[in-house]
């Protein structure tokens, strides 16, 4: 795997605890997003590097997870159903914020939209979600930082999918390597993903994502 990895022992020293920050691992102007799928999908992407396939479909949204433990916990570490491989996706950050400008919640915020029939005329007319959830530990258990998750569809989804993309890396056996030690409570050798908080020098994205 050519991802840099971290004991998770140490991954929380330098990051934030509390508030919204998008985490990820950059590679000098790119950064790499997660995406779990059957492997069906999986293979395809890897060996094409781009999705296609008979068994991809473009007409449903796709989430991306720039953070590796949120995808853990929404993939039970490649456990579930359809979500038995995980793949690391490298884009260009530039894309990257070009999808934040894009984005609407997925529920009203009053402070960003000022009432409902703004933000559903603007969920109507975007193609990328935008949602927070409480970040998660190794074991699943929810902490009070929050990590972001981007939904794509439509022609956005389309360009990601398949103009977009620099690299697809299947990191399912590091995934199910670490996962064997989580369960047998090694914590001490367990490793994530190294990951830092993204920095937003854009105002605008600042404010509506409500960046801590």
């Amino acid at each position: 795997m050519t991802l840099d990895t971290v004991l998770y022992s140490k991954y929380e020293l330098d990051l934030p605890q509390n508030g919204r920050h998008i985490l990820c691992q950059e590679r000098g102007e790119n950064l790499i997003v997660y995406q779990a799928f059957n492997p069906h999908i999986s293979e395809f992407a890897v060996r094409h590097q781009r999705f296609g396939g008979s068994h991809y479909k473009f007409t449903r949204m796709s989430w991306i997870k720039p953070n590796f433990l949120w995808m853990m916990y929404r993939a039970g570490w490649a456990a579930k159903e359809h979500q038995q491989q995980i793949l690391a996706i490298e884009i260009s950050k530039a894309r990257f914020i070009s999808l934040l400008e894009q984005a609407v919640h997925s529920t009203f915020k009053e402070a960003v939209y000022g009432d409902h029939t703004a933000w559903k005329d603007k969920v109507a007319s975007s193609s990328v979600r935008l949602q927070w959830d409480p970040d998660h530990d190794p074991h699943g258990e929810k902490i009070t930082r929050r990590a972001i998750q981007l939904g794509l569809r439509g022609d956005v989804l389309k360009r990601f999918a398949t103009d977009w993309i620099v690299s697809i890396e299947d990191i399912t056996p590091f995934v199910k390597e670490q996962k064997a030690l989580l369960d047998a409570k090694r914590m001490d050798e367990l490793s994530v993903i190294k990951e830092t908080v993204l920095s937003i020098d854009n105002e605008a994205i600042i404010q509506k994502l409500e960046l801590d």
